[in-house]
This record gives structure tokens, C-alpha cells and sequence, in this order.
């Protein structure tokens, strides 16, 4: 057991600052009051304990993202992803897509990637919760941000966008953004809606939350009335959950960017490429991978690093049923743990609405644990881990606790935490207990 591991499971130290939460989360004028809403409507959303990983997992993760980026490059890879993908996805405009998920399980010997997200949410929620987070224990001050990277974050987000901006269309001024997705005030993270319109504003651009059905498109562009007049949308951050931009509402924006008249990011086609589950079945297919050209360390690391997934279809109904206990079942087009199955829980019912639908089936990767005191009690939950990152790059990583069959924001002591990566040292024997 290494010193992270030890802190862990041994200490419960709450280390949570609300005062410097408030300021965080509350930068603008506009966001006075968030604090206090947020304790009300989302009381669980944010954790009060932090979660401690080695360096040599963060190395790990961020090697793992750097492989599984050069291998969905691959001319093989896309044109498997995109051949089963609606033609929307097959435009390529220049963007990378803003917010990439990778998920994470730590296993004994090292992370499993358990999925990934072109739709990640949280990063400006997370960004500040990591900022209020203070040192516990009286060892490890140092530790918490020792190269002062969360201070510079919200530069980097904005440099991300600007950067997807520039990859479509070039030296082109940057006049606004719309945050756009369903229903907006009523999603589960609207919140952090609010958090980027006020830091795209503190940067000189306007910026909407807007509902796609809000949208008009004519003459060849896209327009949203809060805009001011003449003025056509220039970028959309697209926090939809309709993938392919098909479902009803959403017509103007999907003209908008079939002609590529508006830059939207993420977009259709880094969903295919990254985020339909069925390339997990793909990332684990070893004679697949050999014959596409994958380099022998990127191979073997894969190996490592992705649990083997299958497709759920009738023809291995018997034989997987019979391995349930060892499988997780997730929607091919799923997202947030919707529809997903411990294999160990299910009902024949389930079983069968799984058959009837899109699936595939993960071998199980149970999630290791966070000790956290609950009404001065100690209770441990489960923990995963998210990699935001653009193009390949490591910007942020969080963690989300909770007690239950999947992630949820429902747990007493869980939510979001921040991940506080720990200098490499000496495997431990044993934890030490630790008091805030």
C-alpha cells in the first residue's frame, strides 16, 4: 500500500474551506448567492474530503490518454467508428471537442478505463471546488498544488475554446458563445452554465445560456435573440446529450452545423470517435489493434489499462448471463450511468430489457474507496476518477464518491472531491489514522 492508498483509507480529514468555496464559485456579480443555492439544491454535490493519488497512477493516466489518443487517430479507427455512425459525424470542421472524459477505476495494479465522455461535465465546477481545498494534517501543504496550476485553470479553458475557435476559423475575431443544452436552468450542473458564461464574459466575448429550441436559422447563419442585433452566433459549447444533434429542437443547430456556419464544440463526430461504447469492445480487441499497426508499447498498454468489453447480442445470451457477476452492462449510446447494470443485481426483467437493446457488456473493475466522516462517523465509499483534457492533454483531474450500484450525487459525505496527486514514496504496511 502506497502513502495514497494509506491516507485513503485511514484518513477522514475534511478539508473543504466554504468561505473560499463561496469565493471561488462566486467571481462575478452575477453569481452571488450560488453558494447558498447550491447547498440547497445539491447538497450532495460536493464532497468535503479530498481523494489522494500517487504520482505513479497520474503518470499512468496520463499515459494512458496520450495512447489511446494516438490509436483513435488511426485512419482504421475512424472509419470503423464512423461507419456505424449517423453521416452527421463524418463532417470533420477542425475542432478537437472541448471537455474530454476519460474515467478511471484504480485497481490494484493501476487505473481501468472504464469509459470515455466528449460531453464531460463538471470541470468549472470542479476547478473551483479544487481551488477551496485546504492542506490537512500538517505534513502536506506543499502538496496540494505545489506547481500553483489550479490558479491558471480558467485561462486554460479559455484558451481551449479560442483554440477550437482558430482550428475552424482561423484569425477570425471571437465575438460570443452560447452554452447551449435543454432546458438549461433545469439540468442537474446548471450551475456551472452560469460559472462559464461569467468567465467568458470576463474575457470580452458574450455569452448566452440558451436552449436550443431559442435558436433561428436563416440566411445561412445561426441566430439566438439575446445576441445583439446582426450579430449570428460565432461559437456554441454544446452541453447536449442528442449526440448527433437529431432530436426535435435541435434543427437549427444541426443546419448550423452541417454547413459549418457556427463552430460547435463538442460535436457529432468526436462523439463517434470517442465516446460510443462500442470502441471500448474495439479498444480490447488485440488481433484488431495488431492489424491496424499499433505500436508494441501502446499495445501493451491498452492491455493494461482497458477491461475487456463484448457486445451484448442474443447469440451470447446464455454464456453471458452465466458470467453476469463478473460484468457491467452499459447502453452503447449511454451516458452518466443511465441504464447501466452490475451485473451481480440483475433481474431477469432487466436482463431481458437488456437483450432488446444497444449494450455491451464491460468485465467488472470494482472501484477502490474513500474513507469520509459522516455525522462523526467514518464510513468508506466508492471512488472513480475523471481526466478532463483537450487534445490529449491532462488539464484536470477530479474524482466523484458515492455509495450505490453506479455514480451518483445522492450520497451523505460524497460528491465531487479534488484529487491531490502525492510525491512518490515507500509503500506503507499499514493505515494511519489522521484527524481534521
Amino acid at each position: 500500500m502506497n502513502l495514497a492508498e494509506a491516507l485513503n483509507l485511514g484518513c477522514a480529514c475534511q478539508t473543504l474551506d466554504t468561505p473560499r468555496l463561496r469565493e471561488q464559485l462566486e467571481t462575478e456579480p452575477a453569481l452571488a448567492g450560488l453558494t447558498a443555492r447550491l447547498a440547497e439544491s445539491h447538497p450532495h454535490l460536493f464532497s468535503r474530503t479530498a481523494v489522494f493519488l500517487d504520482a505513479r497512477v497520474m503518470d499512468q493516466i496520463t499515459e494512458a490518454v496520450a495512447a489511446l489518443e494516438r490509436v483513435i487517430a488511426l485512419p482504421a479507427w475512424q472509419q470503423q467508428a464512423l461507419d456505424r455512425a449517423p453521416s452527421v459525424a463524418r463532417l470533420d470542421h477542425g475542432p478537437a471537442g472541448v471537455f474530454m472524459g476519460y474515467d478511471f477505476h484504480l485497481a490494484d495494479d493501476g487505473p481501468r478505463l472504464i469509459e470515455i465522455n466528449s460531453n464531460a461535465g463538471g470541470a468549472f465546477l470542479n476547478a473551483a471546488l479544487a481551488r477551496a481545498h485546504r492542506a490537512c494534517c500538517g505534513s502536506f501543504p506543499q502538496v496540494f498544488d505545489p506547481q500553483n496550476t489550479l490558479s491558471h485553470l480558467d485561462e486554460v479553458f479559455v484558451a481551449m475554446f479560442r483554440t477550437e475557435w482558430q482550428l475552424q476559423r482561423g484569425d477570425a475575431p471571437l465575438r460570443n458563445i452560447l452554452i447551449v443544452d435543454d432546458a438549461p436552468e433545469a439540468q442537474y450542473l446548471a450551475p456551472e452554465f452560469q460559472m462559464a458564461r461569467a468567465l467568458f464574459a470576463a474575457q470580452g466575448l458574450i455569452a448566452v445560456v440558451a436552449d436550443p429550441r431559442e435558436l433561428q436559422w436563416r440566411d445561412g447563419a445561426l441566430w439566438h435573440p439575446a445576441l445583439p442585433a446582426g450579430t449570428p452566433v460565432d461559437l456554441v459549447y454544446n452541453r447536449l446529450t442528442d449526440f448527433y444533434l437529431q432530436g426535435p429542437g435541435h434543427e437549427a443547430l444541426q443546419h448550423a452545423y452541417l454547413a459549418g456556419a457556427a463552430v460547435v464544440t463538442p460535436h457529432p463526430r468526436t462523439h463517434a470517435l470517442y465516446a460510443d461504447k462500442r470502441n471500448m469492445i474495439t479498444l480490447s480487441d488485440d488481433a484488431l489493434l495488431t492489424s491496424w499497426g499499433v505500436g508494441t508499447e501502446d499495445h501493451a498498454l491498452l492491455g493494461r489499462v482497458v477491461p475487456a468489453t463484448q457486445p451484448v447480442t442474443a447469440d451470447h445470451a446464455a454464456a453471458l448471463w452465466t458470467q453476469r457477476r463478473q460484468l457491467f452492462f452499459k447502453p452503447a449510446a449511454g451516458f452518466g450511468a443511465r441504464a447501466a447494470y452490475r451485473g451481480d443485481k440483475l433481474t431477469r426483467r432487466v436482463w431481458e430489457e437488456i437483450l432488446a437493446g444497444d449494450y455491451v457488456a464491460q468485465t467488472t473493475v470494482p472501484p477502490s474507496e474513500r474513507l469520509v466522516s459522516v455525522d462523526d462517523q467514518t464510513v468508506r465509499l466508492k471512488l472513480d476518477l475523471r481526466a478532463y483534457t483537450y487534445r490529449g492533454q491532462v488539464q484536470l483531474l477530479a474524482a466523484r464518491t458515492w455509495a450505490g450500484q453506479t455514480t451518483n450525487f445522492r450520497t451523505e459525505g460524497g460528491g465531487f472531491s479534488p484529487v491531490v496527486v502525492l510525491p512518490t514514496t515507500p509503500k506503507v504496511s499499514k493505515t494511519q489514522p489522521c484527524h481534521s
